[in-house]
């Protein structure tokens, strides 16, 4: 499984070891070590779907400012932004292949590529300059 978060467009995504509670918590907490003091204003909001590895996703940002919101089943159109990062990365792992064929090497390579493509919602910048310039 792969943890996906995006902010101003970028994306930050990691892969973690299991689709469960446990295997999120640890992404988040390595990302909150990551980001220290600034995880807050750089994750103002995360939000996901309703499955089960999310289930103690607002204990694990409890000490954070981030607010966390959960989509309703089968509502695509609540994560526009995720979806829109969903389809780049299909464009390099195509759908129905595991993920676990796929490097942590190679899951790097593909984001940094991804936030290197200038978007129109940034006025043509690139997701990492608008990240860089936040």
């Amino acid at each position: 499984m792969c943890l996906q978060l995006s902010k101003a467009s970028n994306t930050i995504s990691q892969k973690i070891d299991g689709k469960d509670p446990d295997s999120v918590d640890y992404a988040i907490k390595r990302l909150i070590d990551r980001f220290g003091p600034l995880f807050g204003r750089v994750f103002r909001t995360i939000t996901a779907d309703n499955g089960s590895e999310f289930s103690s996703l607002t204990n694990s940002l409890k000490d954070q400012a981030t607010h966390v919101y959960y989509t309703h089943p089968y509502a695509a159109w609540e994560r526009p932004t995720n979806e829109r990062h969903n389809g780049m990365i299909r464009r390099f792992i195509p759908k129905g292949r595991p993920i676990e064929n796929y490097s942590r090497t190679f899951i790097c390579q593909m984001i940094r590529a991804i936030d290197h493509l200038p978007r129109k919602i940034l006025n043509y910048q690139t997701p990492a300059e608008a990240f860089k310039r936040e």
